[in-house]
């Protein structure tokens, strides 16, 4: 076992704990910012939450209640990413996901916990076997995950309009299902719990076991991982069958929120804003090396940055923009070439450059 962790290592790189902390500390600064000016428009009370009706409310606590189904999605492509790959289907899955949970439920049984219970787990498990079906035709027949997951990602939604014959289905605000957008587990919302919990489960898996290893071997050197004796496919076809299952456990989630599942514009280009806060995080697209904490702030910045907006006094137009703002400065400062390009006007000469230089 030691030989074979040996092997992946050497085709993951290590000392993966120094590039990591580098990593944050631009998306960190970022968030930082975006806090500060917010504290400076609408005072303290944006980050201090109170308690109103059981739950913990406030700016700040709203922001990551409302992120909790992005930061699923982003967690899932995250993994997707560090294998190489893309996944442009999880805001169609999405909508299946909340499709397939409120038609379920809405009817004269919809507020029986099993009912609920049933309808939650078929929905998971079509959204893992449409994950699933993306791998496999990115991993067994080679086709590009890009244009894999671009079928569905056109042909999702026209499913979940099928699904609920063109309508909005609706569930009863007394059904146990809007507990999970609208609860609180000791005063926390729930949907904050359930992303807490995808991240922690994450983590135990990828930086606990050999599974974190395997991702960053395969997308980093998969001829070095296949030497390894990695099966490559196998890995490639169970990220993407997670990323899928993340994908409609958020669509759940939407719903949940909302009482309502919309399949024309339930999770409509969730999957930029995921690709966005994987990028901010530090993850490169190219594969390797992946970030979940990176990722989780890259989600809370696209949070906030969508309230800074709104309280400076931008209009709701601005916010693609910001966003594509925010990416590329935190793209360039994480730049080395970029930083040392910028800096070196302020930096002092050592000796040995000066002889260098003038020798030249």
């Amino acid at each position: 076992m030691n030989t074979v962790l040996t092997r992946v290592r050497a085709a993951a790189g290590d000392g993966w704990a120094s590039p990591y902390l580098k990593r944050l500390i631009w998306p960190l600064a970022v968030l930082v910012l975006l806090i500060v000016v917010n504290v400076a428009i609408t005072g303290f009370d944006f980050l201090v939450p109170g308690v109103q009706d059981g739950r913990l409310n406030g700016a700040f606590v709203n922001i990551l209640r409302r992120s909790a189904p992005l930061l699923v999605i982003a967690l899932g492509m995250t993994l997707v990413i560090a294998t190489k790959g893309i996944d442009l289907s999880v805001g169609a899955v999405y909508a299946i996901g909340a499709a397939i949970a409120c038609q379920w439920i809405s009817g004269p049984n919809e507020n029986a916990l099993g009912t609920v219970l049933i309808a939650v787990a078929a929905a998971l498990a079509v959204a893992a076997v449409i994950g699933a079906w993306n791998g496999t035709m990115v991993a067994a027949f080679g086709i590009q995950p890009i244009v894999a997951t671009l079928i569905l990602m056109i042909a999702g939604r026209g499913i979940a309009q099928l699904i609920t014959g063109g309508q909005i289905p609706d569930v009863n605000d007394t059904s146990p299902f809007v507990e999970l957008g609208r609860g609180a587990i000791l005063t926390i919302p729930v949907p904050i719990v359930i992303a807490a919990a995808v991240l922690a489960a994450f983590a135990v898996l990828t930086r606990r076991t050999a599974l974190g290893l395997l991702l960053e071997s395969v997308g980093g050197n998969p001829e070095a991982s296949r030497l390894a004796g990695i099966r490559a496919k196998g890995i490639t076809i169970l990220v993407y069958l997670v990323c899928g299952l993340c994908a409609g456990l958020a669509g759940i989630i939407g719903a949940a929120n909302l009482g309502s599942a919309d399949a024309n514009n339930g999770g409509l280009w969730i999957e930029l804003d995921a690709i966005l806060a994987v990028v901010i995080g530090g993850t490169a697209l190219i594969g390797g090396r992946f970030f979940l904490l990176g990722t989780t702030i890259g989600v809370v910045i696209i949070g906030t940055l969508e309230v800074t907006i709104i309280n400076v006094g931008l209009s709701s137009q601005w916010q693609f923009t910001a966003k594509a703002i925010v990416v590329l400065a935190v793209a360039l400062l994480q730049s080395p070439e970029f930083r040392a390009f910028t800096l070196q006007p302020f930096r002092r000469r050592t000796p040995a450059a000066a002889v260098q230089e003038a020798a030249k």
